[in-house]
């Protein structure tokens, strides 16, 4: 279904949907009552649920990477070992290193093939999954929007933050750190920002919710920031943001992409805008390219 006919009462549930306890079956009952224009609210509402297979870009066959799970020690975590998706590009390296972190509900198929585009431009990627020590991603968004949202907060930072320290000392890697993240993950990059201090290098969050405006004294990476023109929610805490950056003296960008929606960036719902997505995933490159050189 085209993306321009799903009505916007549908978008508005399941942003809900999306970033809330609310089951799938609740969320298509709730579509299916609504009074839309051009169709069925159930059939825009299941048109709107990812499609993984149709959305894979880089193959992990590829032979411009390799791609593998690794675990890492994460002290202070949810229980203490973590797993994440480890993607290296051809060649021996060292590489600059970029963090990729999944959205609300752990390592789905759309974050392992980001973290496949990073490698195929150079970067050693590494995926952590969060929920990793209960089990990992299930298998499917519903689950694991249930099990991440059963995590302790602090803990799942922890596990985070961890794994940006363990890429960046991997033997692999430059020694210089990137992250970028979508969602909770692009909340997770600006945190890590203020946590990591100097040892993050740059940082691209994707419609992330903003660290406090007295945390962001903390920020020393580069930040770009990238953003949905129709996403309420998370532009909100826009303005107050970069107005910090910049009393701070931080190095940043920011980018809206009109007509777009949050979760843009990806390309296995409706949401998803083609030529958004493009440039700002162009832009990231580009920004980690800058920023990662050695």
């Amino acid at each position: 279904m085209d993306k321009l006919r799903i009505d916007p009462q549908v978008y508005a549930l399941y942003d809900k949907y999306c970033h809330s306890g609310m089951p799938r079956r609740e969320f298509l009952a709730r579509a299916s009552a609504l009074t839309v224009a051009g169709g069925s609210g159930l059939a825009m509402a299941q048109a709107l649920l990812p499609d993984y297979a149709v959305a894979q870009t880089i193959s992990f066959t590829d032979p411009r990477i390799k791609a593998t799970y690794v675990t890492y020690d994460s002290p202070g975590g949810t229980s203490g070992e973590m797993r994440g998706y480890l993607v290296q590009p051809a060649g021996d390296g060292p590489f600059p290193s970029v963090l990729v972190i999944h959205e609300n509900r752990g390592l789905n198929p759309y974050i392992e093939d980001v973290a496949r585009r990073a490698a195929a431009e150079g970067f050693l990627a590494f995926a952590p999954d969060g929920l990793w020590p209960v089990g990992g991603y299930p298998g499917n968004d519903d689950d694991g929007k249930v099990l991440q949202s059963g995590l302790d907060g602090e803990k799942l930072m922890t596990d985070l933050l961890n794994g940006g320290k363990f890429l960046k000392s991997h033997p692999l890697s430059s020694g210089k750190l990137g992250a970028t993240g979508f969602c909770f993950g692009g909340g997770a990059v600006n945190r890590l920002a203020v946590e990591l201090g100097e040892d993050l290098q740059a940082g691209v969050p994707f419609y992330g919710r903003a660290p406090a405006d007295g945390d962001v004294a903390q920020i020393k990476a580069a930040m770009m920031l990238q953003f949905a023109e129709n996403d309420e929610r998370i532009n909100a805490g826009m303005d107050g943001y970069k107005a910090a950056l910049e009393a701070n003296g931080a190095t940043h960008e920011v980018h809206v992409y009109p007509g777009t929606m949050h979760g843009f960036h990806n390309n296995s719902t409706p949401r998803y805008n083609e030529e958004a997505a493009k440039l700002a995933w162009e832009r990231t490159i580009a920004f980690f390219k800058t920023h990662l050189a050695s």
